[in-house]
């Protein structure tokens, strides 16, 4: 535990189709470090069934636990394809209502920092993705619960590796801010 107090935690939150799992791998790649993947994808590919916000509780949990484990690998930070502010705004999106334990574990897990992906890159279908016309509608949303928390935050626009090299900065930006 005292490991994962040092290592900074930084998690990629947008709509869908904006390169969250493209950037949280190309970043871990870049800073030496690991990634957690967005477990969601795997869970729901393997479900053969529409999903509850029961699936919805165990996929956030799950989640969580990953990157609880994936921690102790960590070179100085972590980066998250995913959180949990993402399964709040699903749960109450599709079911109007979000599991307790989501709610309560959304500010003692809260990022050092988010990189909020814009939705500027064309949409890109798959078997697990499902609003292709309400991206802004997610990213509005997703915006609002992170000044709800308090949340530092840096807004990721951009192409290609344009889009990673916003990351980057914003990521060195925030490095060089906790070391004042």
């Amino acid at each position: 535990m005292e490991k994962k107090n040092k290592i900074k935690r930084i998690a990629l939150l947008g709509p869908e189709s904006t390169a969250k799992s493209t950037l949280a791998e190309q970043l871990a790649n870049h800073y030496n470090t690991v990634w957690v993947k967005e477990y969601s994808r795997e869970y729901l590919a393997q479900l053969n069934r529409k999903y509850t916000i029961n699936d919805v509780l165990t996929i956030a949990k799950e989640q969580l636990e990953n990157e609880n484990k994936l921690i102790k690998n960590a070179n100085q930070l972590i980066f998250a394809d995913t959180e949990l502010i993402i399964s709040k705004v699903w749960c109450e999106d599709v079911f109007n209502s979000c599991p307790d334990w989501i709610k309560e574990n959304l500010i003692p897990n809260k990022y050092d920092l988010y990189l909020l992906t814009f939705p500027d890159l064309e949409w890109i279908s798959d078997p697990v993705r499902e609003n292709p016309h309400r991206r802004t509608f997610f990213f509005e949303w997703y915006e609002r619960e992170l000044v709800a928390i308090k949340a530092r935050y840096e807004i990721i626009k951009g192409t290609g590796a344009d889009r990673l090299n916003n990351c980057i900065t914003n990521v060195e930006n925030f490095l060089a801010d906790t070391k004042k």
